[in-house]
């Protein structure tokens, strides 16, 4: 396979094969101005745009709603007037992603005891518990199991169940990985940090239910951003076996209600959090127990992945696959004053800008490969749009170059710097270091790896089935701001606007900064779709194996 190299003689890339991140020897030798953007890449167009997605007559974008039909309809009709062609082979402009919807029904609450002690757990307040399990209703009543972070990782001789049964147990489990500075990437968040693993382990153990304990500070985000709609409607792939290999009931738990049940169980709970930070860990059971009842109120539907390409001119059977998901958390007729989340920075920008590397493409050179443009559905309920087209792909994994995605663009102005979540995954870094430097740009790691904003978007669903992904954030230093502006930002962002109603479109947005990024990631592509490079995984990845497989290297 071949492999890329960096030019450039003030510019060095060291160490990417190994996982390393790609490392900047010097600063790019420009006059200090940012390369021009690229043609066909329009700030009143992609303003339109999302203004147009973000707006209340799309009620929030829910799969399953008039939302989503005016998305759909919307997404065909810019990418018809870009001069795209249908993305499906069957000659559609979408692939069907059948969903079932799931809605909890009020009026249950959780009960707690120890011994003759009893208290009872609010929903939205103290926890928020669902089932994926496709019926009517669900009853749980277990002692609850503290299991630390749940973490079952040979690689890293590291087990926090030991063999314990857990079986028909309430498992507690703390979000992230265990603290290391040399297992489990260091600060960077793996995939056994993330809660859907934890559920997925629960799951494997036979436990009842698999709560995740919520702390602001690990997670990234607020208890608000899980508890204030406890009752809300949330999707899952159909599927014949749709109640095997879940627990009964999974969800959250607040820190402070934990503590609560430490206490009751005679226990302290930071006491027992700093000794799951060690591989002597053992599970612990509290002697608590808690009983709860899920009541569902279920729809089927025919949600819509939406997708339009770019004909190869001589290898059209090799694809480069862009992507952004349109969906957002629809309407809440429960919240007082506003009620939709429009979802302006998460995610109409990321789907505006697919439509603008759309344009790019068709003011460029033709490309050599296929060029695909994938707006996924329901990436807020799982990454169930990317994750059905990882299963069920319209062009195969194996003759998929890479998967480039866009979720949520700079709102706040130019940058030096773009951050590449994951960096060292895969030889896509080395592009990336060359098509920043050509830019006068340069690339850095993401500055809170611990988040593990990797597994969090819709390029991991292509990742977990081998296809070298890439995923970029923001940069964080940003020109003629002070320092430390971008971080500040993020943080704003995370505090007020995430998941939140409040995120639309604010009057002080620069999208100047997004534009430059999609300029970055428009020539990306391109490049990848000119040559005949098969980016590898890096030997460290945990997605190397997959790849080789599906493509062994040429004797």
């Amino acid at each position: 396979m071949r492999r890329f190299f960096i030019t450039g003689s003030l510019f060095l890339v060291l160490g990417c094969g190994d996982g390393a991140a790609p490392v900047v020897d010097a600063e790019p030798d420009t006059t200090g101005q940012l390369a021009p953007v690229s043609d066909g890449i329009d700030a009143e167009a992609l303003t339109a745009a999302i203004e147009m997605l973000a707006s209340d007559e799309f009620g929030g974008r829910a799969p399953g709603s008039e939302g989503e039909r005016r998305t759909v309809e919307y997404l065909t009709e810019q990418f018809q007037m870009a001069g795209l062609e249908p993305g499906n082979p069957d000659g559609t402009w979408v692939q069907d992603v059948p969903l079932v919807g799931i809605t909890p029904l009020e009026g249950d609450e959780m009960t707690v005891t120890a011994g003759e002690l009893t208290r009872r757990l609010t929903p939205g307040a103290d926890y928020l518990a669902y089932t994926k399990r496709v019926v009517d209703q669900v009853e749980v009543d277990a002692e609850f199991v503290f299991v630390g972070y749940g973490a079952i990782a040979p690689e890293y001789e590291w087990d926090d169940f030991k063999s314990v049964d857990v079986s028909d147990k309430i498992l507690l489990f703390l979000v992230n990985d265990p603290p290391s500075e040399d297992l489990f990437g260091g600060p960077a968040m793996t995939y056994y940090g993330r809660w859907t693993y934890k559920h997925e382990i629960a799951a494997a153990q036979g436990a009842a239910g698999a709560l995740v304990i919520h702390e602001t500070g690990p997670a990234g985000y607020p208890w608000e951003v899980i508890g204030s709609s406890p009752y809300g409607e949330s999707f899952d792939l159909v599927a014949d076996d749709q109640n095997i290999g879940r627990a009964a009931i999974e969800g959250w738990i607040q820190r402070d209600a934990t503590a609560a049940l430490f206490e009751l169980a005679g226990l302290d709970f930071e006491e027992e959090k700093a000794k799951a930070a060690r591989a002597d860990f053992q599970p612990v059971a509290l002697g608590v127990t808690g009983a709860t009842r899920v009541r569902n109120e279920l729809r089927t539907i025919d949600s819509q992945n939406v997708v339009a390409k770019i004909m190869g001119t001589e290898a059209p059977d090799e694809v480069v696959l862009y992507m952004a998901h349109w969906d957002h958390l629809g309407t809440d007729a429960s919240l007082e004053g506003d009620q939709i989340y429009n979802g302006a920075a998460d995610n109409a920008t990321g789907t505006a800008g697919l439509i603008e590397i759309g344009r790019a493409f068709k003011k460029g050179e033709p490309p050599r490969r296929t060029v695909v443009l994938l707006a996924v559905t329901a990436e807020e309920q799982g990454l169930l749009g990317s994750r059905y087209y990882g299963e069920q792909p319209l062009y195969p994994a194996a003759q998929t170059v890479a998967a480039l995605n866009m979720d949520v663009l700079n709102q706040w102005g130019r940058t030096r710097d773009l951050t590449v979540v994951g960096m060292g995954q895969s030889e896509l870094d080395q592009l990336a270091a060359e098509v920043a430097f050509r830019l006068g740009r340069v690339i850095k790691p993401d500055p809170e790896p611990e988040k593990g904003f990797y597994y969090r978007s819709d390029h991991f669903s292509f990742a977990r089935v081998g296809i070298p992904a890439f995923y970029t954030d923001s940069g964080v230093e940003y020109l003629d701001k002070p320092e430390g502006y971008g971080i500040e930002k993020r943080n704003e962002y995370t505090a007020n606007d995430y998941h939140a109603v409040s995120d639309e479109v604010k009057p002080d947005w620069d999208l100047s900064g997004a534009l430059d990024d999609l300029t970055f990631m428009y020539q990306m592509g391109a490049r990848l779709a000119s040559g005949d490079e098969w980016p590898e995984w890096s030997e460290t990845s945990e997605f190397r194996a997959i790849r080789e497989t599906q493509r062994p290297a040429v004797p």
